[in-house]
């Protein structure tokens, strides 16, 4: 005989009722049938938001994507603008990838927001999210919806929501539209669609969207030198598709070879097993296709086009992948370099970065004289940064997870700018007979040579869940006092807030929202930080250790010792 938590029976067996479809009802009997643990992992809680939104695998359940818990956030988002904006005709607008059931989850969206009365402006096709950030803006809208799960597995999907500023929604916003997404029941969802509200968008917004894209990193460099660049690029199945390869052409970089084989958007992701190019072999086809035809560049961005992976000449003359940190580092030395070259007098400009990205950004900032505000994990927090300082000019920002916005014309993470800006750094770089990588070793020998890397441990289902939260009692509960030798000389614990000096004992309140995050910094230096993800089921441990590079001539040598130093710090976490 099956046995069945009395709560979670309870909760599904509330999902046998008419106010859910026949599909919904069979799937939820088969699982009560016949996989406990199934039924299990889709009651015992509810999808909450995390960094990137809302995410899960899709699937009958309270902890699952479908109609239902899609709807229900939607009813309740759809009540919330109406008390936040009275007596005003409410816009939103939505847009959705290349996932399974995308398209029919955005039009069931639209069909919610029409049914209450909400104007919809609704993409004909699958869009890249930085564009919906930036129809957000253009179109004046409340707010906006994606649909999207970012590189998760082809199994997950989400839901994003962005305000009026084009910004993802923050504290305390979330909390306040989530309880009444909690307050409502599902036979309150208002499903029955207004098609007079929607209207489909397409043609004129990719215009706009990818004439401002260029005109965003347009450095005057002539394209004579843009077109001298060969550059492969890969949209891993995704969305980039219907827009980075137009706004490379109208960027005058025309030497552009696509992956064929990955061009096609598919939800299956039929060529990689994680269409995220922050894993190398997300990107072996379009580094295999760059040696064929001798790329300078090669770039690969994920299915929502978000993030962007990056492919350079290293010394030997292969191509080697760069990570999200020194992307990071030469897109905003870049920017950095032009805006003091730029006759024009900005008031307090700023760089964002986040608490878990390399320490060099605050080196680089420091040395223009420009400020380099550090937030939490997630774009959200760099655009709250943009909405919050009205009176700064931002330059740029990015996070070591391959995100990078430049500007604030959008305001999320964007590959579709990041990928124009990538390539006209490159081909500038070639102009002067330097690759990307031998550029970068020279920020390296100014500002200290910074090494970093992530380790993510996979722990799925409830059981994981359990482990992770563990972990971090553990770490909390009984503080590591060195590491690899090194000892430890300040504990930042973002749950609480608090600074701890080790040496000195003494505490002070850091004045950032509360996460998650705690960050060990050693004596030598190194940097350990710990953090659940808030998208995936996952525990990730980031480590950066740091030395001086008095010449180029070195990089080898000090590389050789700071890797030694990383696979120190590993072993002494037991990761």
């Amino acid at each position: 005989m099956i046995y069945h938590d009395p709560q979670i029976l309870e909760k599904a067996n509330a999902w046998l009722q008419d106010n859910f479809d026949s599909q919904t009802q069979e799937q939820i009997k088969e699982l009560i049938a016949h996989n406990p643990d199934g039924l299990e992992d889709s009651f015992y809680k509810n999808l909450e938001f995390g960094t990137g939104g809302m995410r899960g695998v899709m699937g009958p359940g309270t902890n699952r994507i479908n109609k239902y818990t899609l709807g229900k956030n939607t009813q309740g988002l759809a009540q919330y603008l109406k008390k936040q904006f009275p007596q005003q005709q409410l816009k939103v607008a939505i847009a959705y990838d290349c996932r399974h059931n995308s398209d029919t989850l955005a039009q069931i969206v639209a069909d919610v927001f029409s049914a209450n009365g909400i104007q919809v402006y609704l993409f004909s096709a699958l869009r890249p999210t930085p564009e919906l950030s930036y129809a957000v803006k253009h179109l004046g809208c409340h707010c906006g919806i994606v649909l999207t799960a970012s590189h998760n597995p082809p199994e997950y999907n989400g839901y994003k929501v962005y305000w009026q500023d084009g910004g993802q929604l923050v504290p305390p916003q979330d909390k306040e539209i989530i309880s009444i997404i909690n307050s409502l029941d599902f036979s309150e969802i208002l499903f029955q669609s207004n098609p007079e509200l929607i209207q489909l968008i397409d043609t004129a917004l990719d215009n706009a969207f990818i004439n401002d894209s260029v005109s965003n990193v347009s450095f005057n460099t002539t394209a004579a030198v843009k077109e001298n660049l060969s550059i492969v690029f890969t949209s891993l199945h995704g969305t980039s598709i219907t827009i980075v390869p137009e706004a490379l052409k109208r960027a005058d970089f025309t030497d552009v070879h696509i992956v064929e084989e990955q061009a096609l958007p598919d939800g299956n992701f039929p060529t990689v097993s994680s269409p995220n190019p922050e894993e190398p072999a997300a990107l072996k086809m379009a580094l295999d296709l760059g040696e064929k035809v001798k790329a300078d560049i090669v770039i690969g961005t994920d299915p929502d086009c978000d993030r962007l992976g990056i492919a350079v000449r290293g010394d030997d003359g292969k191509l080697q992948l760069l990570n999200g940190n020194q992307t990071m580092i030469l897109m905003t030395e870049y920017l950095l370099e032009r805006f003091r070259e730029s006759e024009t007098t900005y008031n307090a400009p700023f760089v964002g970065s986040t608490i878990v990205s390399t320490p060099m950004m605050e080196q680089l900032a420091t040395s223009y004289n420009v400020e380099c505000k550090t937030g939490l994990t997630g774009f959200k927090w760099i655009a709250k940064m943009i909405k919050d300082h009205p009176e700064q000019h931002f330059i740029g920002g990015g996070e070591e997870s391959f995100g990078y916005m430049v500007g604030d014309f959008v305001r999320d993470k964007d590959a579709v700018t990041a990928t124009l800006l990538a390539c006209t750094i490159a081909a500038e770089a070639k102009a002067n007979k330097l690759t990307l990588f031998e550029k970068l070793k020279t920020l390296y020998v100014k500002h200290g040579f910074y090494k970093e890397i992530l380790i993510a441990l996979v722990k799925k289902g409830k059981k994981g869940a359990e482990e992770i939260k563990q972990t971090m009692i553990d770490l909390r509960a009984n503080p590591m006092e060195s590491i690899d030798g090194s000892t430890v000389t300040v504990i930042e614990d973002y749950l609480t807030s608090t600074r701890k000096n080790v040496i000195s004992g003494n505490s002070t309140v850091m004045n950032i929202p509360q996460s998650n995050v705690l960050i060990y910094y050693l004596e030598n230096g190194s940097k350990v930080a710990a953090r659940p993800s808030g998208t995936e089921p996952k525990i990730k441990f980031y480590l950066s250790v740091n030395q001086a590079l008095t010449s180029v001539a070195d990089y080898d040598s000090i590389s050789a010792i700071l890797e030694q130093r990383i696979n120190g710090i590993k072993s002494a976490l037991g990761v």
